[in-house]
């Protein structure tokens, strides 16, 4: 029979065991292909991209969590995530047209706006989620 503690204390694993910011990963990854996919010179929205670009690599790691990982480490492994994103938004970019259809272009921008939603709900649901005092 379970008791209450052993609950609490299996919860409590099952919290630290959570990924640190996997959400704001998607939102990154995303954001870097569409900005590969939309980039085309050293523009003002492109500027404007970039800096959006670099803090959603940056800031989710100051969110408050349990465990964090060092902060060179988290900044690298975002990096990765980000230039291969580049990368796929370039590619992307020229199989319009030729090996997916025109339409398909607006892609990245909706999978960037589902997982900016999601990302702010499980956000504000950590921040506002009900905790009992001890």
């Amino acid at each position: 029979m379970k008791t209450i503690s052993h609950i609490e204390s299996k919860q409590t694993e099952i919290a630290k065991n959570n990924g640190f910011a996997i959400e704001t990963t998607f939102v990154l990854f995303f954001l870097a292909v569409e900005f590969g996919r939309s980039f085309s010179g050293f523009t003002l929205d492109s500027i404007f991209l970039a800096l959006t670009l670099i803090m959603i690599a940056v800031l989710p790691y100051f969110l408050p969590a349990n465990e964090k990982p060092g902060f060179g480490s988290w900044i690298l492994g975002r990096s990765f995530i980000a230039v291969f994103a580049i990368l796929l938004g370039v590619v992307f970019k020229q199989s319009l047209g030729v090996v997916l259809p025109e339409t398909f272009r607006f892609l990245p921008m909706t999978l960037l706006i589902i997982a900016a939603m999601l990302s702010c709900y499980i956000q504000f649901y950590s921040f506002l989620k009900l905790r009992f005092v001890k």
